[in-house]
């Protein structure tokens, strides 16, 4: 099977690049600013170099045979930034778009947004709409960008969404369940991640995915994002092959 996610290059993935493999990666990209502050460089230039690492590892994810990589490209709280560092980081997104875009679409990567819409700036919501309608079509790879993400936020707005539908008699209050709860995240669609992946050495959340999360398996990796490469991730999927997943069950050993 040819999988068309490798931003310029076509990697052929057989089964054996599949062994071990999570169907979906979410990924805290953490430590742009701490890997610049440690060259003695402006945070900026952390950022610029986690644009790189990011084009890297969606090529290698694409090519390992992952079928859904969400990032966590900027949070609900990164507003509270130095203005000037959050200006650096909008046109950051807007060059990512101009510049890969087209690329993306033309390796059929479908893209889509997580995260609260409502009060972005037009221009920014423009950019990333942009990007849905052009790949909305597209059967490869699906990179899903968590932007104006907070997990807190994500369940708040859920439930207001299933509590208007209750109020209006669309579900019944004793049909409310997980299932249904699920179906009104921003995540409906796609299934929980498998592995959430965390750089930069910090061990916690940070209000990602928290309902999604209750039974991926974690890895964290010290190094900085912008260092975190095709082997630190392909170590990421050894961590994870290892891992016994019995979602609240007994172990397939313990149970034979």
């Amino acid at each position: 099977m040819t999988v068309t996610a490798d931003l310029g290059v076509s990697a052929q993935v057989d089964a054996g690049e599949r062994i071990g493999v999570p169907r979906h990666v979410a990924v805290i990209m953490d430590g742009n600013g701490r890997w610049a502050v440690g060259r003695g460089l402006p945070r900026t230039e952390g950022h610029r170099a986690g644009v790189a690492a990011l084009r890297r590892i969606v090529k290698h994810s694409a090519k390992r045979g992952v079928e859904i990589l969400t990032l966590f490209s900027f949070s609900s709280e990164n507003w509270n930034r130095p203005p000037a560092e959050v200006g650096f980081l909008m046109g950051l997104l807007e060059r990512f778009v101009r510049r890969d875009l087209a690329e993306i679409h033309r390796q059929n990567v479908r893209v889509t947004m997580i995260g609260e819409r409502e009060g972005l700036d037009p221009s920014i919501l423009g950019l990333i709409e942009e990007g849905e309608a052009l790949t909305r079509e597209n059967t490869g790879m699906t990179l899903v960008v968590a932007f104006n993400y907070g997990g807190r936020n994500e369940i708040a707005r859920a439930v207001k969404r299933l509590a208007a539908d209750v109020a209006q008699g669309v579900i019944a209050p004793q049909d409310v369940n997980e299932d249904s709860i699920s179906r009104y995240l921003d995540t409906a669609a796609l299934p929980d991640p498998d592995l959430i992946i965390r750089t930069s050495g910090e061990q916690r959340l940070s209000n990602f995915l928290l309902w999604q999360a209750a039974y991926s398996e974690f890895y964290f990796a010290d190094l900085h994002w912008p260092d975190f490469d095709e082997c630190a991730l392909d170590s990421a999927f050894e961590a994870f092959a290892a891992r016994d997943r019995r979602f609240g069950g007994l172990s397939a050993k313990v149970a034979r």
